[in-house]
């Protein structure tokens, strides 16, 4: 697979739910950074971050506007959506990645920590 493809594979695995899936296209020494919220390396780390985070919502989406590659590296805009028990969370997204010998070696994506905080419910 082309960077651009297993970038492409990996969205569609965590759509699904397929943390298996998913982290199978991680490398060992991945660095996922979350920016406004933290970074974690490594697939064990990352499933640690996604199954809680995706694991609540009934469906989720991320419907993917623009993808470039050039050699190893893949950008994205994006709006992930996750359907909660309260309602849908919508979140424009910038994914940037990085693709070495068909595992993501890098995957930072950017966001306003603002804009997800007033979609949930007052506590």
């Amino acid at each position: 697979m082309t960077p651009a493809e297993t970038v492409t594979a990996f969205i569609d695995a965590v759509e699904r739910k397929d943390f298996d899936a998913a982290i199978a296209l991680v490398g060992e020494e991945c660095e996922y950074d979350n920016v406004p919220m933290g970074k974690v390396h490594g697939p064990d780390a990352i499933r640690s971050v996604l199954e809680p985070m995706l694991g609540t919502a009934g469906t989720v989406e991320w419907v993917v506007y623009r993808q470039a590659a050039e050699g190893p590296l893949v950008f994205n805009e994006r709006l992930d959506r996750f359907e909660m028990p309260f309602g849908w969370i919508d979140m424009p997204v910038t994914g940037v990645w990085e693709v070495h010998d068909g595992k993501i070696t890098l995957w930072r994506d950017y966001f306003d920590l603002a804009t997800y905080q007033r979609q949930l419910p007052e506590s």
